[in-house]
């Protein structure tokens, strides 16, 4: 496999041909230059994914995530790759049900666990019966006891009967329960300053989930704290530690990625087709990317 210095050249190659530069071919789009680097590396994250999970699947879904997110065309191939390919390895599905996300962190794509990846994790343990998440609001009534026997009890502020509150109120904290095959259970709680004290030191902060999926982020939080209780692996554990990272030790087989863009210029520039739309397919008008 290449090298980091190997690496570094074939990113300056790729970059140079979506510049358009030492060639008379069309310039080559950042969305092109992904699409090609992650066909050319499609057998090796294959090879990572467990049995229930497709690689087309797994590239279209990615590149979907990556196109719809004009920051993370920004990022470096490395670590844009490395992202997807740890999806592949925890067999996690980027965006679209929040298994895991891929966050722009500067120029570099950061991993990140999503609450149902979490969840999902969790449970091909084998050991746990049910496990779930839930957000506190602040009109909720909520009762919680620890010691020799645990008890929990929620009731959502639209279902109490003792109050009639016409809001929720603010997020106060999450709470995760999770039943063992044993017959045993934990309970876990966490204040909401508890989470935003871990959200201030994750590198997204101020972007991706945290911000257009609060609440899904604050009930991850409290799983992922209770996370070392639970009975599992110690291989899906460690799964954890992949989260909010940013791996750029990805390499291409070798630095002789082509691309080569054949296609005319389309006749229907007005159609309003955004990139990537395939149109008609017998039309000649779609752009195929070749890597030789």
């Amino acid at each position: 496999m290449a090298g980091p210095k190997s690496n570094s050249n074939l990113e300056g190659k790729l970059q140079e041909r979506a510049n358009g530069a030492g060639s008379n071919a069309p310039a080559v789009s950042p969305s092109q230059t992904i699409a090609a680097y992650l066909k050319k590396m499609e057998h090796q994250i294959a090879e990572a994914m467990p049995k229930h999970m497709n690689i087309e699947r797994l590239s279209r879904i990615a590149l979907t995530t990556i196109r719809t997110t004009p920051k993370l065309l920004e990022c470096s191939i490395p670590s844009l790759i490395g992202a997807v390919m740890q999806a592949a390895q925890l067999g996690l599905e980027p965006g679209l049900i929040g298994h895991c996300y891929i966050i722009p962190y500067g120029k570099e794509a950061t991993f990140i666990i999503g609450y149902k990846g979490m969840i999902d994790l969790a449970r091909r343990s084998g050991n746990i019966q049910s496990i779930a998440a839930h957000e506190v609001y602040e009109n909720d009534f909520i009762e919680l006891t620890y010691g020799l026997e645990e008890n929990l009890k929620h009731i959502p502020w639209f279902l109490r009967k003792d109050e009639k509150p016409t809001v929720s109120g603010q997020v106060i904290g999450a709470y995760m329960v999770a039943k063992f095959n044993d017959g045993g259970h934990f309970i876990h709680y966490m204040p909401i300053s508890e989470i935003e004290a871990h959200r201030k030191r994750s590198k997204a902060a101020n972007n991706g989930p945290w911000v257009s999926d609060y609440t899904e982020m604050c009930k991850k939080t409290v799983v992922r704290s209770g996370w070392k209780w639970l009975p599992i692996s110690v291989e899906i554990a460690s799964a954890v530690t992949q989260d909010e990272t940013t791996r750029k030790d990805i390499t291409a087989p070798d630095d002789n990625l082509i691309i080569d863009i054949s296609a005319q210029q389309s006749t229907s520039t007005t159609n309003g087709e955004p990139e990537g739309s395939t149109g008609n397919a017998t039309n000649g008008t779609q752009n195929e990317l070749e890597l030789e």
